[in-house]
């Protein structure tokens, strides 16, 4: 069963007022523990904290309203949909640096979640700061119905990062308005109505990105037409497994008996991020390709979340399965934080949209262009992509590990620093450990690690951090999980530290 949590390693006297000690809950999955029990081993903390990596930044004194006073503004004047994490206990941001984020107590935090695994280059990079600064100065905003070289340039650069033909570029301010030109593209081109998406896949929240996108928590009851759903080729909860092939299947089938025969296109992750890091079965993608560009459709790449190196591997995720699309969307990592989106596609593709004017105001805005083009610069003078290999394999292999030894973690899976751990109570029935991951995310935040939350069930473990993280960062998340007695003390042997 569950070992309980525990974290030998020393504690830094200039930062111990921020961690406090927490129960160790013996050997057994926290669904077993009861409540009585649980209080009784609160009580009885045992347990220290990892130290964070040492790092040459501190935070100017911060003179804002308090978390407090921020989340009952909040309350009054924003929209009661926008959800946020701890609830208990809502931990207000004010500064970041690279792969850290720092409160309004000035204690550091480690981003595991990167804002969604939107930070690629790391919060605030210099490089990056210095574009959008330089480029505010000179000129914020003018229209694309003016010439500038800030998106030329971006665009030229971009194009230069994908395969074949895919070269012209349509820049949004979001992965939901890029999806949704997507789709209208697809449609427009094919002269057809029918699209496939996945099961348990997410693609946004506007009309169009809302029914392509198959998980009823982010589906409001609002008509929703023209968009089938396939098998969702899951290898861990899926019902063949890791064969891609067999479920390719049903995207044969739905087409027959779904739709005329003839479709707009197909739309996927390659790894679904809001639905629990789930990466495709191998051999998915070429085997539907096949089947899609046979029915006269368009295949659509979502690479809002696992592109621009995150996946180490490869650039874009759709790579890592041999494919090359007719479409590809993007947003997050592309401005590392400045709200850009994309939609490239080929000059044979492209040249619907001049049947009537598209237009966007604010896609392609100089300052954000900017922004993206200093990104590219970045992972590549940087490595970034290298570096996403390297530590994200290093850590998935670590968090592997665990799974022989916890039943409480059912999967580990992802590439790069794209990675899931999933929970679950019961090995066999798969059963989801909702509130055991709650609770591990509190204690995670409580010794400084923020990491995100997804799938269906809520039950996964997102580990998307900015693409600087390091190996002595992906250790602190891994001693927090280990219960390793031995373990070395973090810190303490440098040699120990690229284990």
């Amino acid at each position: 069963m569950m070992h309980g949590f525990i974290i030998p390693s020393r504690r830094v006297l200039s930062e111990a007022k921020y961690y406090p000690r927490w129960s160790q809950l013996g050997r057994r999955c926290f669904s077993q523990v009861g409540v009585a029990q649980k209080a009784e081993l609160d009580k009885n903390d045992v347990v220290s904290v990892p130290l964070l990596p040492p790092f040459d930044y501190s935070p100017p004194p911060y003179t804002g309203p308090s978390a407090a006073d921020i989340l009952s503004k909040r309350k009054e004047y924003l929209s009661p949909s926008m959800f946020y994490f701890y609830n208990k206990q809502p931990v207000n941001i004010v500064d970041g640096r690279m792969q850290y984020l720092f409160d309004e107590n000035g204690r550091r935090y480690l981003d595991a979640f990167g804002g969604i695994a939107t930070v690629s280059c790391g919060h605030c990079h210099p490089d990056v700061v210095d574009a959008i600064v330089n480029q505010t100065k000179r000129l914020q905003h003018s229209t694309i119905l003016y010439l500038n070289n800030a998106i030329a340039d971006f665009a030229e650069a971009l194009a230069n990062k994908l395969p074949g033909n895919l070269k012209v570029v349509f820049f949004t301010n979001s992965g939901t308005e890029a999806n949704e030109l997507a789709m209208m593209i697809a449609r427009l081109y094919t002269g057809c109505h029918d699209i496939i998406s996945l099961r348990n896949g997410y693609h946004g929240n506007a009309a169009g990105t809302m029914g392509a996108t198959a998980q009823s928590i982010w589906k409001f009851n609002v008509i929703q037409s023209g968009v089938h759903h396939a098998v969702n080729p899951d290898p861990y909860r899926g019902v063949f497994g890791s064969e891609g092939e067999k479920y390719a299947k049903d995207v044969q089938d739905l087409i027959q008996f779904g739709t005329s025969g003839n479709i707009a296109g197909f739309i996927s992750e390659a790894i679904q991020g809001v639905g629990g890091i789930v990466e495709l079965a191998p051999g998915y993608l070429p085997a539907v390709y096949s089947t899609i560009k046979k029915a006269g459709g368009l295949c659509i790449a979502d690479e809002v979340q696992v592109g621009f190196a995150r996946t180490g591997s490869h650039f874009w995720g759709f790579e890592n399965q041999g494919v090359v699309p007719d479409i590809v969307t993007m947003a997050k990592g592309i401005g590392n934080g400045i709200p850009i989106g994309a939609v490239v596609t080929t000059p044979e593709i492209a040249e619907v949209l001049t049947r009537r004017s598209y237009f966007n105001t604010f896609g392609g805005n100089p300052v954000c262009t900017a922004a993206g083009l200093a990104v590219l610069k970045v992972i590549e003078k940087e490595k970034l992509q290298e570096n996403a290999h390297v530590v994200g394999s290093h850590l998935k292999e670590r968090l592997t590990a665990l799974k022989d030894k916890y039943d409480l973690i059912g999967d580990v899976r992802g590439r790069g620093l794209m990675l899931g751990v999933e929970l679950v109570t019961d090995h066999k029935l798969k059963t989801p450990a909702k509130l055991e991951t709650l609770h591990i995310m509190d204690k995670l935040k409580e010794i400084g690690v923020l990491v995100g939350k997804g799938g269906f069930y809520g039950n996964v473990f997102r580990i998307t951090p900015p693409l600087c993280f390091t190996k002595e960062d992906a250790v602190l998340y891994y001693n927090f999980l280990s219960v390793n007695e031995n373990y070395p003390d973090f810190g303490a042997n440098d040699s120990k530290r690229d284990e």
